[in-house]
């Protein structure tokens, strides 16, 4: 299922102009600076916003030519930056505002599941006026669920937070599209939101979407809007198994796990595996790692006598000269995974790295996106 969308929304000094076709799966996330047009975007999905174009959710059409369906009759469920609650209704009454509207053939049956996994049951007969801001904002992540909605839209949940609430809630933001089982369109200006959270991105800039791509490919572009202080990342997702009694924890990507030794080449579908320190205690699972361009070196061949164990088989796809005798290289990992390496220009000769070139990344340091 894909969604095909098209919009041009007119306004004194402001246009919107995008068209763009997805899949209807995962978490998309609008990024760019303030005022790109990011929560315009998700206003004109949603029918808050008269907008000429079309936008096709699968089979079903919400806008064309000839047809509007006003917001009212769009199976889709909104969070706003601010948690838009009844102040003077109870925190169920608040949760089943929308559920309790829904035919019963379209209630989910599992609104006491939901309502447990936001950590809400304790909170249940609190009124919404004596909430946190953490709270609040579960209490709106779950009203929207329980609407049964078949697309979910975010317009930057975490912005009003303070930084325990934003702490309290990522954790949640991450595993929300397996809990939603709905497309997620995700609003925000933070990169490490993008990181953490997103499976694709959708970069704008003064009204329009400049890239439609993979949370890899639009990392991997030169100069990407995503780079946080001019530091180049790539984000390798795996799962994170058991610690080991030496301190050791793996970190499996790629496909199939398989024991460290057999990885003695890159081919398409195996699986890697990256050691990391310093993580015991965390929960197994699925993860994410924050790969920095400037933590990566390159070998012709394995490397002994040195205490980086992390020596992963890669092959170049891409050299871009970035200036001042600097050149960054987009390396292919086992089963397709990909990481910046930035090296001198001398060292790309001396090696004689060339795209196409087999070698050997040397990571130095992976951070663990919790």
């Amino acid at each position: 299922m894909t969604i095909k969308a098209a919009f041009k929304v007119q306004r004194v000094r402001f246009t919107l102009d995008v068209n763009f076709e997805l899949p209807a799966q995962g978490v998309t996330a609008l990024f760019g600076p303030s005022g790109c047009g990011k929560t315009t975007l998700l206003r004109a999905m949603a029918g808050l916003e008269r907008s000429s174009g079309h936008f096709w959710l699968g089979e079903q059409c919400w806008q064309d030519h000839t047809l509007f369906v006003p917001t009212h009759k769009r199976r889709l469920g909104y969070v706003f930056q601010e948690a838009s609650l009844f102040a003077h209704l109870s925190v169920q009454r608040n949760l089943e505002y929308g559920w309790r509207r829904l035919p019963y053939a379209l209630r989910r049956d599992d609104k006491e599941q939901i309502i447990d996994w936001l950590g809400l049951t304790p909170l249940l007969a609190q009124g919404a006026a004596d909430l946190s801001g953490g709270q609040r904002q579960r209490v709106a992540i779950g009203r929207a669920l329980l609407s049964s909605p078949e697309l979910l839209l975010l317009d930057e949940p975490l912005s009003a937070l303070d930084g325990k609430a934003k702490r309290e809630i990522l954790p949640l933001l991450e595993h929300l599209s397996a809990q939603a089982k709905v497309p997620i369109f995700y609003v925000t200006h933070a990169p490490e939101e993008v990181e953490r959270l997103a499976d694709r991105v959708l970069l704008m800039d003064q009204g329009k979407i400049k890239h439609n791509d993979s949370l890899q490919r639009a990392l991997a572009r030169p100069n990407s809007l995503l780079y946080r202080d001019n530091e180049v990342a790539g984000i390798i997702s795996g799962q994170l198994q058991t610690c080991l009694p030496d301190g050791r924890v793996p970190f499996a990507f790629g496909g199939e796990q398989h024991r460290a030794e057999q990885h003695s080449a890159v081919k398409h579908g195996a699986a890697g595996l990256i050691w990391l320190a310093g993580h015991d205690g965390v929960a197994t699972g699925a993860a994410r790692l924050r790969i920095l361009a400037s933590d990566v070196s390159i070998a012709l061949a394995p490397v002994t006598g040195i205490s980086i164990v992390n020596q992963l088989p890669a092959f170049v796809m891409s050299i871009t000269d970035i200036g001042e005798g600097r050149m960054l290289l987009r390396l292919a990992l086992a089963g397709g995974e990909q990481i910046p390496a930035q090296l001198s220009a001398y060292s790309v000769a001396q090696l004689d790295l060339k795209v196409g070139s087999g070698c050997y990344a040397l990571i130095k340091a992976a951070a663990l996106l919790m």
